[in-house]
């Protein structure tokens, strides 16, 4: 069955980084886009990066220039490199990839 799983998530201050990764499994890893989102709370959850089978990249306005999307095809796995973190930045990451989403990581971003 499919999974996506999300790790790395934790608490932080304002101006440290974080990674994120989400492994996947169950289905052809290389076929198919991967999406990062996030959720904070009494917000809608949002994109926050994207990348294609072929490694093009979308980022949201608000984390241009901070935040990085990869992915290792080798190792299922799509990474969310994440700097100069903000309080702003505080929520629930979610991994999203064909129709499935994982179980989510927090980040919270102290002042």
């Amino acid at each position: 069955q499919v999974q996506l799983v999300e790790s790395g998530g934790g608490v932080v201050q304002a101006g440290d980084s974080l990674r994120l990764s989400c492994a996947a499994s169950g289905f052809t890893f290389d076929d198919y886009a991967i999406g990062w989102f996030r959720q904070a709370p009494g917000k809608e959850r949002e994109l926050v990066a994207s990348i294609t089978r072929i490694g093009s990249t979308n980022y949201a306005d608000s984390v241009k220039g901070r935040f990085t999307i990869s992915r290792d095809n080798a190792k299922n796995t799509v990474y969310l490199q994440m700097n100069s973190l903000k309080p702003e930045d505080t929520a629930v990451y979610y991994c999203y990839c064909n129709g499935y989403w994982g179980q989510g990581t927090q980040v919270t971003v102290s002042s």
